[in-house]
C-alpha cells in the first residue's frame, strides 16, 4: 500500500470512529427515506424545458448611477456633511457599480458633497480598478508598506472644507472607521445610514422592473418544481430543484430552502432530516437576482389529505396577507402594517405578541440588492411609507413541534397604494400561484 493510500485510509477511519454514535441514527433515517423514494421518485423532466427569462431585461445605466450620487451628494449637502464612504458591497455598487471584494486590504469609494468620486486601494489594485470605476475617476493608492488610513487622512485635509464630518455606510468594518478616527483626528465622523437610505429605499422604475423580473423568474420556478414535490423527498432535494430551475430561468444567485413538517414550524429552518409522506406540510422560501436586485417568496401546501387544521392556518396566514397589503399605504406607518396583523392574529387565539404558537417574526422587510433592507413592517417602525418603497409581506403561524404556515410575496408603494411583485395564491390547492 502507497504511502498517499494509507494517509487516506487513516483519515476515513478516523471519520467512521466520529461518525459511530451516530450511524444508527443516519442508517435507520435513510432506510425510511429509500424504502418511500422506491415508490415514487422526482421526475425532474419538467425542468429541461425551462429558459432565461431575461432577454429584455434593461440594466442598470452609468447615467442612472450619476444621478444618485448627484442626490446623494445633495443630501450631504443638507446634511453639513463632506463626504460618505462606502466599502465593497451593495451600496458601492449602486452608486459606482464597481462589484469588489472585503479584504484586509481596504478599498473604498468616497461621494463628497461637492460631487466628486474618489477611490482609495492598494497601488497593485489600481489598473483593476479603474476597468470597473472608469479611467477619468481620482484613485489614491498605497504600497505596501505606507498607511492607506494616512494617506486618506492627508487627502481629507488638503481638501480643506469647512464642514469636517465624514459619514461612512453600515457596512462599514470597525477597523477601518476606528484607523480613519486614529489618522484623522480633527474630523468627525458617523454613520451613513439616513443619508445612504434616503437613497436606496426609493427605487426608479428600472429598479422596479429589475425586481419584478427576479419575482417573475421565482413565480415561474414555483410552478415548474411544485409538481416534482413527492413524497420520499427532503427539504434539500426539494431545494436542489429550485435552485436548478431559478437558474435554468435566469435569476442570479438563487438563494433559500425547503422545510417539511416539524422543520417548517421554525421561521429558518432545522437541520433534522424530514421526509414528505402523505399529509406532510412542505414550506419553500426562494430568491434570486436580476441585474443586481432580489426576489423573496414562499410558498406553503401540504402534499396529500389536507387536515382541517392545515386549511385553517393557511387560510388565516393568507387573511392576515391581505389585511397587511391593504394597510400599505402611502403616509401609513410601517408599524402599523405588522400591528394590524398581530391584532388579527390574537383575535384568533395566536400570541400574544411575538408569543408562540403564532407570528414569531416581523411582518416584513425591506428589499432591493440586498434580500434585507431597510425598513421594516414591524411593530415599533414609525416611517411613513413612501412611493417606490418595496418589502416584503410574509405572515406566518407556527405550532412547535408541529409544523408552521408562511406565504410570502413582496410589495412596492404606489401614490394609489400597494402594489404585487408576485400575487399570492388564492387557495390553497393552487398553492405557488
Amino acid at each position: 500500500m502507497s504511502k498517499y493510500s494509507r494517509r487516506h485510509l487513516l483519515r476515513a477511519s478516523a471519520g467512521l470512529a466520529t461518525l459511530a454514535p451516530f450511524l444508527p441514527a443516519v442508517l435507520s433515517a435513510k432506510t425510511h427515506a429509500s424504502s418511500i423514494r422506491a415508490v415514487s421518485a422526482p421526475d425532474t423532466s419538467l425542468l429541461d424545458s425551462l429558459k432565461p427569462m431575461t432577454g429584455s431585461v434593461t440594466y442598470i445605466s452609468d447615467a442612472e448611477r450619476q444621478q444618485r450620487r448627484e442626490k446623494l451628494s445633495s443630501i450631504l449637502r443638507e446634511q453639513n456633511v463632506y463626504a460618505a464612504l462606502i466599502e465593497p458591497g451593495s451600496s458601492l455598487d449602486y452608486f459606482t457599480g464597481v462589484k469588489w471584494w472585503l479584504s484586509e486590504r481596504i478599498t473604498a469609494g468616497l461621494i463628497t458633497a461637492d460631487g466628486a468620486q474618489i477611490f482609495i486601494t492598494p497601488a497593485f489594485e489600481e489598473s483593476r480598478l479603474r476597468e470597473m470605476a472608469g479611467s477619468s475617476v481620482e484613485i489614491l493608492v498605497w504600497q505596501e508598506d505606507e498607511d492607506p488610513f494616512a494617506i486618506l487622512a492627508a487627502w481629507l485635509k488638503n481638501r480643506r472644507p469647512n464642514n469636517r464630518t465624514v459619514v461612512l455606510d453600515e457596512a462599514v468594518r470597525y477597523f477601518v472607521a476606528y484607523r480613519l478616527g486614529q489618522t484623522a483626528t480633527d474630523w468627525q465622523f458617523r454613520s451613513a445610514a439616513n443619508e445612504v437610505n434616503a437613497c436606496r429605499m426609493i427605487k426608479s422604475s428600472t429598479e422596479l422592473a429589475l425586481m419584478q423580473t427576479a419575482n417573475d423568474i421565482t413565480v415561474a420556478a414555483y410552478q415548474a418544481v411544485h409538481p416534482l414535490v413527492k413524497e420520499g423527498m427532503s427539504g434539500p432535494e426539494i431545494g436542489a430543484l429550485m435552485h436548478e430551475a431559478q437558474t435554468r430561468l435566469g435569476g442570479e444567485r438563487s438563494s433559500g430552502g425547503a422545510q417539511v413538517d416539524k422543520g417548517t414550524a421554525l421561521p429558518h429552518g432545522s437541520r433534522e432530516p424530514e421526509y414528505v409522506v402523505d399529509g406532510s406540510v412542505v414550506l419553500m422560501d426562494f430568491g434570486c437576482g436580476v441585474g443586481g436586485y432580489r426576489s423573496d417568496i414562499s410558498r406553503t401546501f401540504v402534499v396529500g389529505k389536507v387536515s382541517d387544521q392545515q386549511r385553517r392556518l393557511w387560510d388565516l396566514v393568507r387573511r392576515g396577507q391581505d389585511l397587511a397589503f391593504a394597510t400599505a399605504q402611502p403616509g401609513a406607518a410601517a408599524g402599523e402594517v405588522d400591528r394590524v396583523v398581530r391584532r388579527l392574529y390574537e383575535s384568533e387565539g395566536f400570541g400574544p405578541g411575538y408569543g408562540l404558537p403564532g407570528l414569531s417574526h416581523r411582518l416584513g422587510h425591506g428589499i432591493g440588492m440586498d434580500v434585507h433592507e431597510p425598513i421594516n413592517f414591524v411593530g415599533n417602525e414609525k416611517t411613513p411609507l413612501q412611493p417606490g418603497m418595496c418589502f416584503s409581506n410574509e405572515p406566518g403561524i407556527y405550532m412547535p413541534g408541529q409544523y408552521g404556515v408562511r406565504i410570502e410575496d413582496c410589495l412596492y408603494i404606489t401614490d394609489k397604494g400597494a402594489r404585487w411583485f408576485s400575487e399570492p395564491p388564492r387557495e390553497m390547492e393552487r398553492p405557488v400561484g
